[in-house]
């Protein structure tokens, strides 16, 4: 009985529960999301009282705040229908909020909202397709020609028009984030088409199927790929709270503190769920407990299981790490329940390439021969922080260029000169010979400008070496067309100075590849496994910067035939030529990675190299001519 007493009032009329929340806070402006009647994105409907305790007027712009941090601006209706306190609004506004029915949001007078001078939307890319005629004229424009519509920069809407849907996202909004569009606004649709996020994971769907939601992802790849910016892109699309944590920070001299440090955050992010705690750089305080002397990095690996195996399942916090160094993390980190999911982030293709120049240059002045498709195409093996560099290293060389004419000395520079500077695809050109990959930088050589015409004679030569390495790389979609497995290496062999060395300096030049040179002697060490170790490095990094030319120079300096090598610190050189065959054989047909090797003893590598997997074409060079030699010297009429 005391439980339905409890349950009713003194009158015996029955408690509303979808709005029993509101009761512990009175504030007026707390009201309960129903569904609208009246289906328009920028209209929310509210009871007369309601807006009279609130003192709104009909037809006045509000902020509504939902949840994860979002909110929007609407035009407020009176409705004599909609119950007291619930406020009635559309699904597209609902999903701006991150608000389903029954949840509670804040209503806020916005009376700074001010008329846009310029609006920019585009198109969701799979509502669009198959749409014919001016989207412009079929759509926005009887859209915003209806009403003064409050909008805010990120948020969708849809438009009807005959018998489609289309979904559009607001990119800019100017003079600020919030603003009405009049009839004067200027409206633009210009660009591409925006690709559709995926949904937010609902950890119910984990639930109702037995599994527990996924708790960790490790991001790894090459310095410059956009690890942390990829977890800060995700918490933002997302509304959750982030947390960053950059190793080094959370290390302390004093005992105990660096664990303390670490709990701190934990704490934190558990309080400010949903939540994404990211941990930049984490090889330097989660290295692998077996190699490291340190008692503190051991006691922190231990606090950093011991938080990730305590986060509650339905906790909405999810741990984020990046390193470029994934081997180094302790592996108890690297199973189901900590780091569930390992993704590499590698350097882009040219596809992704163009679309980083795109956004680096969105906002600089360029002249109308700038090529960024060009560029994109000429950038093998560059990171997003290299085509960052690239970018404004062509900005220097167009200011470079304007420093004859300006007075450092003035306070202001003349406008005449601000207006004729723009960057050109000379500058472009002129920073892509200054500029190299990030990951290639203790490897890479300059690459001579040596061509075909600086080599006389060998024409049977050049003409392989072109279908052998050139073609690949320049016409991959015609090999895969007739699928044809290009060639996996070139071995050239012949006395010295017959321009063995210069042919794979010419075909590296040709094909505007990544061009690695590895001196054979290089690679051997004292230590035992570090030849061994140095190889693995050198694929892993034409892996990462295909399509590259791997150049071993005197090969036979570390490669002999195997079951030869007795007395050799255990069979280095075996194990180095089995790394080597391990990594090759590893390397997938998109990973285009030519691997050249000279040397003068052939006979010593035959065994080893014949197999066609390896190197599959073997050349012999014979001296080149004198014409080649002579070309840029005067010769007289008499010189036959």
């Amino acid at each position: 009985m005391a439980n339905q007493a409890d349950s009713s009032d003194s009158k015996g009329t029955k408690k509303d529960f979808s709005t029993a929340i509101l009761e512990r806070k009175k504030a007026a402006n707390r009201l309960v999301v129903d569904e609208a009647i009246n289906d328009d994105n920028s209209i929310v409907s509210l009871h007369p009282d309601t807006m009279e305790k609130l003192q709104l007027f009909r037809g006045e712009v509000v902020l509504i705040k939902g949840k994860k941090r979002k909110d929007t601006v609407c035009i407020a209706l009176a409705d004599d229908t909609c119950a007291e306190p619930k406020i009635r609004m559309n699904k597209v506004v609902r999903s701006n909020l991150r608000v389903r029915l029954g949840d509670v949001i804040s209503l806020h007078q916005c009376p700074d909202v001010k008329y846009g001078n310029r609006v920019h939307v585009l198109p969701i890319d799979d509502t669009i397709e198959g749409v014919t005629g001016n989207i412009f004229d079929a759509y926005l424009k009887p859209y915003f020609l209806e009403a003064y519509r409050p909008v805010r920069k990120g948020d969708l809407f849809l438009v009807r028009g005959g018998m489609r849907s289309i979904e559009f996202k607001v990119i800019e909004t100017d003079p600020a984030e919030y603003c009405i569009v009049a009839p004067d606004t200027d409206i633009f649709c210009e660009g591409e088409r925006i690709k559709r996020e995926d949904e937010e994971r609902h950890p119910q769907l984990f639930k109702s199927i037995g599994v527990k939601p996924p708790k960790g992802i490790l991001l790894y790849g090459p310095p410059g790929t956009g690890k942390t910016l990829l977890a800060r892109a995700v918490a933002n699309e997302t509304g959750a709270f982030f947390l960053c944590i950059n190793g080094p920070e959370i290390m302390s001299k004093m005992a105990g503190e660096s664990e303390s440090n670490l709990r701190k955050a934990f704490k934190e992010a558990e309080k400010n769920a949903p939540s994404i705690i990211f941990i930049d750089e984490i090889d330097s305080i989660a290295p692998k407990r077996d190699k490291t002397n340190g008692e503190v990095e051991r006691r922190i690996v231990s606090q950093l299981l011991t938080l990730m195996d305590g986060l509650k399942a339905r906790a909405h916090v999810i741990v984020m790490g990046a390193t470029n160094r994934p081997n180094s993390i302790d592996s108890a980190l690297r199973r189901f329940g900590r780091f569930d999911r390992e993704i590499d982030i590698g350097v882009p293709d040219e596809i992704g390439r163009l679309e980083v120049l795109r956004i680096h240059t969105k906002n600089m002045k360029l002249a109308e021969d700038v090529d960024l498709e060009r560029a994109s195409k000429d950038t093998h093996g560059y990171a997003g922080a290299d085509l960052a560099a690239l970018c404004t290293e062509a900005a220097l060389q167009c200011i470079r260029e304007k420093m004859d004419v300006i007075d450092i000395e003035d306070e202001e520079i003349d406008a005449e000169i601000l207006n004729s500077m723009a960057v050109t695809n000379e500058h472009y050109l002129t920073a892509l010979g200054n500029s190299n990959p990030s990951a290639l930088r203790e490897t890479v050589v300059e690459v001579p400008n040596v061509s075909w015409v600086d080599i006389g004679g060998l024409e049977n030569v050049k003409r392989e070496l072109q279908e052998t390495v050139q073609y690949p790389v320049e016409h991959p979609d015609k090999f895969e067309k007739f699928g044809m497995s290009p060639s996996k290496g070139v071995l050239f062999y012949g006395p010295p100075g017959c321009g063995k060395t210069l042919l794979a300096k010419a075909i590296a030049n040709e094909c505007q590849a990544n061009f690695i040179s590895i001196k054979g002697p290089e690679l051997l060490t004292m230590w035992f496994g570090e030849s061994e170790a140095n190889v693995r490095e050198i694929f892993d990094k034409a892996r990462q910067s295909a399509p590259c030319v791997l150049f071993f120079d005197e090969l036979d300096s570390i490669a002999t035939q195997r079951g030869n090598s007795v007395g050799d610190a255990g069979g280095a050189a075996d194990r180095r030529w089995m790394v080597c065959l391990l990594r090759r054989l590893s390397l997938s047909s998109e990973q285009r990675t030519d691997q050249i090797s000279l040397t003068l003893r052939f006979f010593v590598l035959v065994v080893l190299i014949s197999s066609s997997t390896f190197l599959s074409l073997m050349r012999s060079l014979v001296t080149r001519s004198f014409k080649s030699c002579l070309r840029k010297s005067p010769v007289a009429k008499d010189v036959a």
